[in-house]
């Protein structure tokens, strides 16, 4: 079928809108109309070339939300009308990785991350779907394992931000973390990603949410969202902030924005002993992060999350009752509602600080 798509054709080139051929669901696949898309920080860091795993040109998005159009014939999990997440991550349920309870890194999606088909072509040539996804388009092909059913009564300008930044901040904190009751928690940048971090601590029972950013607006906003304390990374020593506000040390910090440096501050902020930190932001390709090994025999830890170590079939749904119950904060995250025909006004809300979460759909309406 032929849909609308924001295509990129090269780095640091705006998205057009092109017709592209997308290709039929076969016996396992699942046509999903998107009715909303979430813009992301790694989105960004794709079309800016500074971390592009995938070759240009590319549909980007994968935080997106719709509805079941058609099923293949082996599909038994969802059907045509059901609200759904597509997933960056599938999970098949029947792997040791899915089994195992410790990770949503299915060995399914480990085997096909660096080979994974798209259903998108212009002109005959392959267009890539970022994150397997490419939720800036009309409709998109997903395998049923990376389809996730959620409840009906979210509007999807909300329950698009399931598919990374609720699912990465909030889900680092309970599946990652696994942050305690009582618990210090720094972190560092109050984006998508930092505030549903910020939002994670506060469910999990965090006695003290420290946010450090450079933009001060984000104190305000921070607090919305559980934040206790706010460090302007710009003009203070974070380090010594949050280990003076802390009696030694956080007990977790996240870092939230791809920055190596700010990786070791959050590393160097937490407490001897026991420190936790948890690298969550995506950095530009080839930087490194070098730590003292005796800095770490000091008992702190480093780990890493991808999509915060949600299932995505399994898990994710119910962050949405969270939202339903009032525990978690998705008005005040989707800051800027666009058409698609302004989503590089949306990514360029997103560069200047000026959003939080914007997203953009082809529909006149998200519900």
């Amino acid at each position: 079928m032929k849909i609308r798509a924001m295509v990129a054709h090269a780095p640091c080139t705006p998205l057009v809108e092109e017709v592209l051929d997308l290709a039929p669901p076969g016996p396992g696949d699942v046509l999903i109309e998107i009715m909303a898309s979430g813009l992301c920080h790694t989105d960004l860091s794709q079309l800016d070339g500074k971390a592009a795993p995938y070759p240009f040109p590319v549909v980007v998005g994968h935080e997106g939300a719709g509805i079941v159009r058609e099923i293949g014939a082996c599909v038994t999990s969802v059907a045509v009308g059901d609200h759904v997440v597509p997933l960056g991550i599938g999970e098949c349920g029947a792997c040791g990785a899915c089994l195992s309870g410790r990770t949503n890194l299915c060995e399914v999606f480990l085997g096909e991350i660096a080979t994974q088909p798209s259903p998108f072509s212009l002109n005959g040539q392959k267009v890539s779907a970022y994150s397997g996804v490419g939720s800036l388009a009309e409709y998109v092909v997903m395998p049923e394992r990376n389809v996730a059913l959620i409840r009906r009564d979210v509007p999807f300008h909300l329950a698009c931000t399931l598919g990374c930044a609720v699912a990465t901040g909030v889900g680092a904190v309970l599946h990652t973390a696994h942050v305690g009751k009582g618990a210090t928690v720094a972190v560092f940048g109050l984006g998508g990603i930092g505030l549903n971090v910020v939002q994670g601590a506060q469910l999990a029972g965090a006695s003290r949410i420290i946010g450090v950013d450079i933009n001060p607006a984000r104190d305000a906003q921070g607090r919305r969202f559980g934040m206790t304390d706010f460090v302007n990374g710009g003009q203070t020593d974070a380090v010594a902030a949050i280990r003076a506000l802390t009696g030694g040390g956080a007990d977790f910090a996240f870092e939230c924005v791809g920055q190596t440096r700010l990786m070791q501050q959050a590393f160097d902020c937490t407490r001897i002993g026991w420190g936790c930190t948890v690298v969550l932001g995506v950095p530009p390709d080839g930087q490194t992060l070098q730590l003292v090994p005796f800095s770490i025999q000091l008992g702190r830890t480093v780990k890493g999350s991808f999509m915060g170590n949600i299932k995505g079939r399994s898990q994710l749904p119910g962050l949405l009752d969270h939202y339903v119950a009032g525990r978690l904060n998705l008005d005040d995250l989707v800051t800027h509602r666009l058409p698609m025909a302004d989503v590089n006004r949306g990514f360029d809300l997103m560069k200047s600080g000026e959003a939080l979460r914007s997203v953009v759909s082809f529909k006149e309406s998200n519900q």
